[in-house]
C-alpha cells in the first residue's frame, strides 16, 4: 500500500535521505524545510511523489498549512516524522531564556503541535505511525548540550504519553534513539550568547567532537537511517516505544540503562542506611 508521509527537516541529512527513500519506494511525501527552494531538486527527481512545503515548526500557522497540504494533495497522513532540529551549545548557566525557548519550541512544541494536528486524521482512518527522531541525548547527558538534552528528554516523555493514549486507535508511536550520523548538525550548532570561560575545560572537548562528528570513519550514513525507518514502517503490529537506531546506539542505551539501575540502587541504599527516623 502506498503510504503518505509528512517529514520535517528535509533540507539536508536524515530528513532529506528519508524523503528520497520513501519516494523511491513508491510512497508520497510532503517534505518540509524552512527554505523550500532547497528541495526543488528532490521534487524534480520524484514528480508527483514529493511536495515541498515551507515549514518552521515553531510557526503554528505553517504547521497547520503543512498538514492541510498533505490532506489536499494526498488525502491524509499515514506517517508523521518529527525530524526537524537545531542546537545551541552551552551549559545550564550559559543558555539564556530566549535560547532555551527556541530550542524547546523546535524539539518539543513543534512535534507536539504536528502530532495534535495529524491525530484526528489518523484516528479517522483507523491508524497511523508517528516517528519522533530523538537521540542518545534523550537518555544521557552531554556537557555543553544542556538545552538539547532537555529537549530530547522531553520529546521522549511526550512520545511515551502519546503511545499510551493512541494505542486504542491503532496509532503507533516511536522515539528513534539515533546515534551519530554524517549530517550538518555538529557544524550547525550555535554557541550560547552567555558562554563563560569557567566551563571551557568541561565543554570544549564536546564542542570539538561535534565539529568533527560528520567525518568520523564509523559514523552512520543518512541513507542507512532512511532504510531502517522504511523497515520499521513496513513492520506489522505493535512497535517498541523507543528503538535504537544507528551505529552503537543499542550498546550506548544498554550502558545507560545499567548505569540508571545502579544509580537507583545507590539512592535506595543511601536512604536505607539512615533508617526510617533519619537517625
Amino acid at each position: 500500500m502506498t503510504r503518505r508521509w509528512l517529514v520535517t527537516g528535509c533540507s539536508t541529512g536524515l530528513g532529506r535521505a528519508l524523503a528520497t527513500a520513501a519516494a523511491a519506494a513508491g510512497d508520497r511525501v510532503v517534505a518540509t524545510a524552512r527554505r523550500p527552494e532547497v528541495l526543488e531538486e528532490l521534487v524534480r527527481a520524484h514528480p508527483g511523489r514529493i511536495v515541498a512545503v515551507p515549514l518552521d515548526v515553531r510557526d503554528a500557522g505553517q504547521c497547520e498549512q503543512a498538514v492541510a497540504t498533505a490532506v489536499k494533495r494526498f488525502g491524509g497522513v499515514d506517517v508523521l516524522v518529527n525530524n526537524a532540529g537545531n542546537g545551541v551549545f552551552g551549559t545550564v548557566e550559559e543558555v539564556g531564556d530566549h535560547e532555551l525557548r527556541d530550542q524547546l519550541e523546535t524539539l518539543v512544541v513543534g512535534p507536539w503541535r504536528l502530532a495534535r494536528l495529524v491525530l484526528p486524521l489518523m484516528r479517522a482512518q483507523g491508524g497511523g505511525l508517528v516517528l519522533n527522531v530523538s537521540s542518545l541525548a534523550g537518555r544521557t547527558a552531554f556537557p555543553g548540550l544542556a538545552a538539547y538534552v532537555t529537549g530530547k528528554h522531553a520529546l521522549e516523555g511526550m512520545t511515551r504519553a502519546l503511545a499510551v493514549e493512541t494505542a486504542p486507535f491503532g496509532i503507533r508511536v516511536v522515539a528513534l534513539a539515533a546515534s551519530g550520523y554524517a549530517t550538518h548538525y555538529g557544524s550547525s550548532v550555535s554557541d550560547a550568547v552567555g558562554r563563560s570561560p569557567a566551563y571551557r575545560a568541561t565543554t570544549d572537548p564536546m564542542r570539538e567532537q561535534l565539529r568533527e562528528m560528520a567525518a568520523l570513519p564509523d559514523i552512520g550514513r543518512p541513507e542507512d537511517f532512511a532504510r531502517e525507518v522504511l523497515r520499521l514502517a513496513d513492520a506489522p503490529g505493535p512497535l517498541p516505544v523507543r528503538i535504537p537506531i544507528g551505529p552503537g546506539s543499542f550498546e550506548h542505551l544498554s550502558a545507560a540503562a545499567h548505569a540508571a539501575h545502579a544509580e537507583l540502587a545507590t539512592g535506595r541504599d543511601l536512604l536505607a542506611e539512615r533508617g526510617p527516623s533519619g537517625g
